[in-house]
């Protein structure tokens, strides 16, 4: 079964992957092996992502090209491919773009609920291409989000976001410079192509930022003095333990990564939901194979297709 990137997104709702995400982190039988990074002669990059429980096993194989939109391409292309673990049949192809768009959204969408000292408060977009709609659209299903401003060095890409909250029945507005709308909103999403620093303004105590633009040590969207500010007066939490090595905002802020909890430390209920302390939550999101195979799973339950 090949499914197109409108099939794949209808067998991935937002709630029900956060749920299977949920249910992955506390799997024993999942192993994830560190991915590979293989750059092209382009500037892009080849990403080849297995991961495996006792059931399924997947790989997900996607190019990222950050200056693609030039040649009229999405950033991110590729498949991901989808494995009885037990007699190897293929059972599955799915749009990776999509996946990936939905799987990283409904990751932030579980940390929010998690963590957020304030989840229904409004909610700051800054970066309006794929990754700024799947966040809009899993916090407005997921968090009951009503009001929604969106940033973008791209006016139209912000005009059309907006447009599309709208239809979604939220209030929404453009916003030219996101530093100055953090006082406004306890939920931030940063999704920007972080090639240079978007945000240079501290976020309000009761914020929830879920910074997923930078997912290698060379790239960045949060000032180095932002991140050293959240991580010394709030609390940081990471994605996977992956991110000791990937989290290019805390990385050249020179914060000890090692030290932040995890998503599943948080889920296994060996770090604390919500914090005790005043402060923002600063949730660092870098990518990893584990939630390609929690989509994966969605999917398979989704279609009856379990092994």
């Amino acid at each position: 079964m090949i499914l197109n990137a409108q099939d794949t997104a209808a067998a991935l709702p937002y709630q029900p992957l956060a749920d299977c995400i949920k249910d992955l982190l506390q799997d024993a039988s999942v192993k994830v092996p560190p991915r590979l990074v293989q750059p092209l002669f382009s500037g892009g990059s080849l990403f080849v992502m297995p991961a495996s429980d006792k059931q399924v096993a997947i790989t997900k194989l996607i190019t990222f090209v950050a200056d693609n939109a030039s040649r009229q391409l999405p950033a991110i292309q590729g498949d991901v491919l989808v494995f009885d673990a037990v007699n190897g049949k293929r059972l599955c192809m799915l749009d990776g773009p999509t996946v990936t768009a939905r799987r990283t959204a409904a990751v932030s969408l579980l940390a929010a609920q998690q963590l957020a000292p304030d989840p229904s408060g409004k909610l700051l977009i800054v970066g309006a291409g794929v990754q700024g709609r799947s966040h809009l659209e899993a916090f407005a299903q997921g968090l009951g989000v009503k009001q929604v401003m969106v940033a973008s060095r791209s006016r139209a890409s912000a005009e059309a976001l907006v447009q599309h909250a709208v239809k979604l029945g939220l209030q929404a507005q453009v916003v030219d410079k996101p530093d100055d709308a953090l006082a406004e909103c306890s939920l931030v999403v940063t999704a920007t192509s972080a090639q240079q620093v978007a945000m240079r303004a501290t976020p309000r105590d009761d914020a929830f930022v879920c910074a997923v633009g930078a997912f290698t040590p060379e790239m960045v969207e949060w000032a180095p003095e932002v991140c050293v500010y959240m991580a010394h007066h709030g609390r940081v939490v990471v994605d996977t333990r992956d991110a000791d090595h990937e989290a290019g905002d805390l990385l050249q802020a020179g914060c000890d990564v090692t030290q932040c909890p995890s998503l599943q430390d948080v889920v296994r209920g060996q770090a604390s939901s919500r914090q005790s302390k005043t402060g923002p939550v600063f949730f660092k999101s870098c990518g990893w194979a584990g939630w390609d195979l929690a989509a994966a799973r969605c999917v398979l339950q989704a279609f009856g297709l379990q092994p």
